[in-house]
């Protein structure tokens, strides 16, 4: 996919070699509008903070949603900071010094087990508060398609179903603690529209199940994110086809959340490395950036080759021929003394020069937040916001 002309002309304005994330939140905003147009009208749309941190896209799609989930102490202050009408708190290792701010805060707070549960209690006793609750559960054959199975499975997240008539009892035992439902995130990346639809549906039925069974006031059903993009090509999961999935749900008495973060901000970010060496070893191509997995990991940690496109940049101040290639592959590497810090393998190019700057698109989400930013301590990407 190639970078609009307004990103292509930050790339070209900043200085040499290049090397940055540029940001649009038009963009996100614009997702953000598209996802929740396939959402049923009385349903709750909430950023996942995690998918990208960056203070301005935080702040464009605080005000685009209808708030934010976070899931630590320090997303929990950008979301404070953005003026976040809704706070949701999840994540399996919330300390006391988190409970206490998500109290603070009025976040809605995702249990996690038992333990944490108590522990929220007395900080809300010694606040002279009540929290509001929803139990996060790893149900039994609750899996999707996707890149992580979070239920379904044995993983760190939620409480198993077998033990939560016990959790329940706890809660209702506590006395500052509001049960209001149920967090039932399934799965990252889910490409299949269909599927999901079926699986929100499937959610509110066993919801409304075992609220009756154990007396819990039900209010509140959050069906996690899950909304994937397909980083080697141009698909998203099929909004027309969710929406059509998701019509006519009965949502009396409820407040359905839904919490993506990488389909909204995915697109909305754009990274970029300067070619500074070609280089021919062994049969192969390679692209030398200043850049890499440092910058954007997730091709590295998931192991596929993400796609780019050539910002050709005339300007070659040397006194000596411009090493370029044309018509061959060239895999893109970054700058590390590692093997495997490469973003792409084998991608075709019509024209290639040491100078040019390779654009990766789709990077907004699970881009910088979650790379090993100081291995080796090059200087850090720019990050232009539009």
């Amino acid at each position: 996919m190639r970078a609009p002309e307004r990103v292509a002309a930050a790339l070209r304005a900043l200085p040499r070699p290049v090397c940055a994330y540029v940001y649009d939140t038009a963009a996100a905003r614009g997702r953000a509008a598209e996802v929740r147009a396939a959402l049923p009208p009385t349903a709750t749309l909430l950023y996942a903070v995690k998918a990208n941190g960056h203070p301005a896209l935080v702040q464009a799609l605080a005000t685009a949603c209808d708030g934010l989930e976070v899931a630590s102490g320090g997303e929990l202050a950008l979301a404070v900071a953005a003026g976040a009408r809704r706070i949701v708190f999840g994540g399996p290792a919330k300390t006391d010094a988190e409970l206490a701010a998500a109290l603070a805060a009025g976040a809605l707070v995702n249990v996690e087990s038992g333990h944490e549960l108590r522990r929220l209690d007395a900080a809300a006793r010694a606040a002279g508060r009540v929290a509001d609750i929803t139990v996060r559960v790893n149900r039994a054959g609750a899996a999707l398609p996707g890149s992580h199975a979070m239920t379904g499975t044995a993983t760190p997240f939620g409480v198993d179903e077998r033990d939560l008539p016990d959790v329940l009892a706890l809660a209702a035992a506590l006395p500052a603690i509001r049960v209001h439902g149920f967090g039932l995130h399934a799965v990252s990346n889910n490409l299949d529209a269909a599927a999901h639809a079926t699986f929100v549906a499937e959610a509110l039925d066993w919801s409304r199940a075992r609220a009756a069974a154990h007396r819990v006031d039900l209010r509140v059903v959050n069906v996690g994110g899950g909304l994937g993009v397909d980083y080697t090509g141009a698909a998203v999961m099929d909004l027309a086809v969710l929406r059509a999935g998701l019509a006519g749900l009965d949502l009396t008495g409820l407040d359905l959340i839904v919490e993506p973060g990488r389909i909204l901000a995915a697109d909305a970010g754009w990274y970029a490395a300067e070619v500074l060496d070609l280089k021919h070893t062994h049969g192969r191509w390679f692209a030398v950036l200043r850049g890499g997995t440092h910058h954007f990991r997730l091709p590295a940690a998931w192991g596929y080759s993400h796609p780019f496109t050539v910002l050709p940049v005339d300007d070659w101040p040397y006194d000596w021929a411009r090493p370029q290639v044309s018509g061959v592959a060239v895999d893109a590497v970054g700058e590390l003394c590692t093997p495997r810090d490469v973003l792409a393998r084998a991608h075709p190019v019509s024209r290639l020069r040491v100078g040019d700057v390779l654009v990766f698109a789709r990077t907004g989400a699970y881009g910088w937040d979650i790379s090993h930013h100081d291995f080796l301590r090059h200087p850090h990407p720019r990050i232009v916001v539009l």
